[in-house]
């Protein structure tokens, strides 16, 4: 038996062992060289896995994993914080989580594990690179959640498991510390790249979560979907409304009704948690209830909600490293009015009850608010761990049992599409968003409907029916207007999956039979035919959009393709691929396995057949960064098109060598000057300019394409003299407004550019354009001359918005008066070559697979002389 004496000098030895522990744990400032938030620094991603690598070894309350790899290769990194003993046991309380998640258990079970369980929250240091505050927190979290002893400390770190993904964007991390190093000093120090910080999308990688294309999105959604089921999904971000310091929930008007009111109040509650901590702290300036809604799905924090997670996001204010000066005489009297509303100032408001009164900010505020605005979440967490646990639980048997008494019983996803390959695109976006999908062992039919062994049936009543329905649904956005002014949405109005993908999809309200099995995983390519026993050569149809992809890889091969104009059984605009030999016939056979698509070969060459050239296409990217020129390259390259990137200087030297120019979405004024100068350094500043105009239109007249997407067609059209206008252009948002919604076009699929399309699609018609053509007019002073009439313009209408029915999911003011039958896709000849503008953009974040081909005809077309007459207006 110890004496009392042995007993003091054990817990003594128990301390200083303890303290001797967490001595050698490493402070951030220990390994970057400064304390983050220190004005004036950056640490960057090496120096951040440096410190979270170190910090593994050092501590049994931490373990790091790396989750997946960036687009240009980093490592992405998830650490799991927690006491000693729960990390002993995470796989313990990961199916925990899932099994709530899921709610297949029986009320009883789901008690239990709710009450055994820990808490799981997700706390991220955001994923736009400017927003630089938001990483630099992440080291300074988690030492804190790691080290501190307090009881506070260990009641959190007893009751739940923080996953903490330091950074989810650490190519853009080391873009913007980089350019704000090397300008630091100078007039440039506060500038935003000339550049994406994020290699494809930029700030556009928070508008990729449903998609998840890019590879850090499909990463983390794994992560929560598949994986770990957090009740809490916190996403940080450092775009707060001027003059205050933080955004935080509740959110504003509307909420997405398919959202479980759980959440949305769930919500509301971490909100307010985080209120009363600021407040107790006496940290000023949390606003609440502006510019940022809950009704848009497909940002990092948003998809939780369908997903019966609390979804939080807060915008802190200040983001730069350097630090500013508010003056207090300057406070305006409101603020955060964007999209209609805002608060005052002077206390009076629930939203904003304890003002900031400006003065100096440095950037260890917003640091200490983002850190202090985790803690908030996660104490909540711990506190009511066991309500998060069985509320999920909960929202999730609501789900299936609203699907049960309310339909929808199934959806059913052919095998067999138009554009084959794009349902097996549909049925992983869904899995990897934790949809639980069943593939039919043998054909059946639902009423007077047949399918094939192979089609896809995901029944309606699951956990996150929320999600499954606002993907494949149609979006009806409510009509708000403040004094008969559209409230302009956060983000899009409408999305619906199957509509912009071109993927038919049945939806069954009564029950049928299937034999069935699950899918696990991924749906991998089932491999395609090749058919017929022709001894010429083999033929692709132009439906599919993986044809393409094929017709470039053979290309790339040395192989010789034609495309036909006429239509020999295979639709207009079939590629045929000259020889038999058996390296074609390898090629041919590799491709149809790899991309699940069917060759046929055939005993002669078709007629009215062209040669493909093998393409060189240029893409005009400013050094304004662009989203859409982000875009657009990553789906070229996607689909392997010999791409290269034409910066302003490119754009006024010899272009001889290409077959078609891009200039994607972008303002016209963004064109032609750029950033102005003695607004960023001088070599990023300028447009193409007068020289570069007169570049691409000579490149146009000795035969080349040029391809204008969406805003850039109005560019084209002034300075190119095209007998076009903008219809729309001008119009009052009280008369005609469509946000962000899909629209219906009809095509002209005897054009050769919209070969393999269907005669009706979806567009996403984003504050877009339609096209009028410019005619001389017969009228003066009131009265109308009997004239002949003018020459018609040289225009080819591609494609028009419908007469009717023009919207499909979304919002839409007008549409009827100013788009209906309006041209929405032309071809302009001009000179040996071709102009093609588009008033809508086809390849929009990379969702509308459904107008891809429309894309890539314009492209594959390069350089052959246009066959098609003009098309009446």
């Amino acid at each position: 038996m110890m004496t009392p004496t042995r007993l003091l000098s054990a817990a003594i030895a128990t301390l200083l062992s303890i303290g001797s522990a967490f001595a050698q744990i490493p402070h951030p400032k220990d390994v970057f060289g400064f304390t983050p938030g220190d004005d004036y620094k950056l640490a960057d991603y090496g120096q951040m896995v440096d410190y979270f690598t170190k910090l593994d070894e050092a501590s049994d309350r931490v373990m790091m994993k790396e989750i997946g790899k960036s687009v240009l290769g980093q490592p992405l990194l998830l650490m799991f914080i927690s006491s000693e003993d729960n990390l002993s046991k995470l796989e313990q309380y990961r199916s925990t989580s899932e099994q709530l998640a899921r709610a297949r258990i029986d009320d009883a079970t789901a008690q239990q594990l709710a009450k055994s369980g820990k808490a799981i929250v997700w706390v991220d240091g955001g994923l736009h690179a400017t927003e630089v505050a938001g990483a630099q927190m992440t080291p300074l979290l988690a030492h804190r959640l790691v080290t501190e002893e307090s009881s506070e400390m260990q009641h959190i770190r007893e009751n739940t498991i923080v996953l903490l993904m330091p950074v989810m964007n650490p190519d853009g991390l080391d873009i913007v510390a980089s350019w704000y190093k090397r300008n630091l000093g100078t007039a440039y120090e506060t500038t935003r790249p000339p550049w994406l910080y994020h290699w494809f999308v930029g700030h556009d990688n928070n508008r990729d979560w449903f998609m998840n294309n890019m590879p850090e999105s499909k990463a983390v959604t794994n992560t929560l979907y598949n994986e770990w089921y957090p009740q809490i999904v916190y996403n940080h971000h450092q775009t707060g409304p001027a003059w205050t310091r933080i955004f935080i929930p509740p959110f504003a008007d509307p909420v997405n009704p398919r959202i479980h009111p759980g959440v949305t109040t769930a919500v509301n509650m971490v909100g307010t948690a985080m209120a009363n901590r600021f407040a107790m702290k006496k940290m000023s300036g949390a606003v609440s209830r502006v510019i940022y809604s809950m009704w848009w799905n497909g940002g990092m924090r948003t998809v939780p909600y369908f997903h019966n997670m609390v979804g939080i996001l807060t915008e802190t204010s200040h983001a730069s490293a350097s630090p500013r000066y508010y003056d207090p005489d300057s406070i305006p009297r409101n603020i955060a009015g964007r999209r209609g509303g805002g608060h005052p100032v002077n206390g009076t408001n629930v939203f904003y009850p304890y003002p900031w009164e400006g003065g100096k900010s440095t950037f260890s505020q917003p640091v200490s608010y983002m850190i202090t605005a985790s803690m908030a979440t996660i104490r909540l967490a711990a506190d009511r761990k066991e309500h998060f646990l069985y509320n999920i639980y909960q929202m999730g048997r609501d789900a299936i049992e609203a699907s049960e008494n309310g339909g929808p019983y199934a959806y059913v996803i052919p095998s067999k599409q138009w554009n084959q390959g794009e349902e097996r695109s549909l049925v992983n976006i869904l899995q990897i968003g934790g949809i639980e999908i069943e593939q039919a062992t043998r054909d059946f039919k639902v009423g007077d409907n047949s399918y094939s062994k192979g089609s896809y049936v995901i029944k309606g009543a699951q956990p996150f029916r929320p999600y499954l329905l606002d993907l494949l649904e149609k979006q009806e956005y409510p009509d708000r207007r403040r004094n008969g002014q559209p409230v302009t949405p956060y983000d899009l109005a409408g999305w619906t999956l199957p509509m912009q993908m071109g993927v038919q999809v049945d939806r069954y309200d009564e029950a049928f039979q299937v034999r069935t099995e699950k899918i696990a995983g991924q749906v991998a390519v089932t491999a395609g035919e090749v058919n017929g026993k022709g001894n010429y050569g083999y033929v692709l149809p132009s439906r599919y959009n993986y044809t393409f992809h094929a017709v470039n890889r053979l290309l790339k091969s040395g192989a010789t393709v034609y495309r036909s104009s006429a239509d020999f059984g295979h639709g207009k605009g079939a590629f045929v691929i000259e020889g038999t030999d058996d390296n074609t016939k390898k090629l041919v056979n590799d491709l149809s396995s790899e991309m699940g698509i069917n060759f046929e070969a055939i005993s002669s060459k078709p007629a009215n057949c062209r040669p493909v050239p093998n393409l060189k296409i240029g893409i005009y990217k400013s050094w304004v960064a662009n989203m859409d020129e982000g875009w657009t390259r990553w789906l070229l390259r996607e689909y392997e098109f010999d791409l290269d990137t034409l910066h302003n200087a490119d754009i006024k030297g010899d272009l001889s060598k290409y077959h078609a120019i891009i200039l994607p979405h972008q303002g016209s004024s963004s064109i032609l000057n750029g950033h102005r100068p003695n607004t960023m350094p001088e070599q990023y500043t300028g447009g193409i300019g007068l020289d570069g105009t007169l570049s691409l239109k000579n490149f146009v007249n000795n035969g080349g394409t040029l391809v204008a997407l969406d805003a850039a067609s109005d560019f084209v059209i002034a300075q190119f003299g095209l007998p076009l206008r903008n219809a729309v252009a001008g119009t009052s948002s009280r008369s005609f407004f469509i946000p962000g919604s899909l629209v219906r076009i009809n095509m002209d699929t005897e054009h050769a550019l919209a070969a393999g399309m269907e005669p009706e699609t979806a567009a996403n018609f984003v504050r877009s354009r339609a096209f009028e053509l410019v005619r001389l007019s017969k009228k003066g002073e009131g009265g109308l001359t009997d004239l002949p009439d003018a020459p018609r313009p040289d225009v080819e209408v591609v494609a028009r918005y419908a007469k009717n029915n023009i919207l499909m999911s979304g919002w839409a003011l007008g549409e009827k008066r100013y788009l209906a039958n309006k041209a929405a896709m032309v071809n302009v000849p001009m000179g040996e070559g071709n102009i093609v503008l588009f008033g809508f953009r086809p390849q929009f974040r990379g969702q509308p697979r459904g107008t891809y081909k429309l894309f890539f005809n314009a492209l594959m077309e390069a350089g052959q002389p246009s066959e098609e007459g003009k098309t009446e207006e």
